[in-house]
């Protein structure tokens, strides 16, 4: 599961790619209709506008601002993720799955402890800070579509290794740098480049 993630603005390697999302035609766009700014630093949460990763029409790689989460049946964008092992079969991903895939740039994405108590209810512990070893950028992985005219995304889940596994059932699909362009090209197939998941975290204990 992936509900929340950091930005630091002031990062070399994030640097260019927020201002290169000021620089979208979507940008004053996305702030007019829906009233609300583009985060490029802090934590995020689901509903905000953020920067994304995805090919343009000529298929280059290109930095859009997006909103976090899919429209549900009740018209309400209350669905922030996807699982990998089903993302290519639902209705609601398929397409996105095969063609419409997008990489989320974050410093490092946050996870709250889940475990069950003596009494077998569940419960929520230590909130912390997670990123791949060795990286300063975590690469999420996503897949989005166009909604009402703007392009909306979801983080896609895969299963946790066993150190995660202690934090939850659920971790991001992040991968290296060196497969973005991959995972964004519609002619590639997902599924090919799941086996360079990044497994190695360094975990944190996050300020509340």
């Amino acid at each position: 599961m992936c509900t929340r993630y950091a930005l630091e603005k002031d990062l070399p390697e994030l640097k260019e790619i927020v201002e290169e999302v000021y620089r979208s035609v979507l940008a004053s766009r996305f702030i007019e209709s829906h009233g609300r700014p583009i985060v490029t630093d802090g934590e995020v949460r689901p509903t905000d506008i953020v920067p994304v990763l995805a090919p343009n029409k000529e298929g280059v790689k290109t930095v859009y601002p997006m909103q976090w989460g899919y429209l549900t049946g009740e018209n309400k964008r209350t669905l922030f993720n996807a699982r990998v092992e089903t993302a290519g079969e639902k209705p609601t991903f398929r397409d996105s799955w095969q063609y419409q895939r997008c990489i989320i740039p974050a410093s490092y994405y946050f996870e709250w402890q889940h475990f069950k108590s003596p009494d077998g209810k569940d419960k929520t512990g230590d909130k912390f800070s997670i990123q791949p070893t060795g990286y300063t950028v975590t690469w999420l992985c996503g897949l989005y579509r166009i909604e009402n005219g703007y392009p909306v995304f979801v983080v896609l889940t895969r299963e946790p290794t066993v150190e995660m596994s202690t934090i939850h059932d659920r971790m991001p699909l992040m991968l290296p740098e060196d497969k973005i362009d991959e995972w964004l090209n519609p002619s590639t197939k997902p599924e090919d480049l799941l086996p360079y998941a990044l497994s190695d975290m360094i975990v944190e204990k996050a300020e509340e």
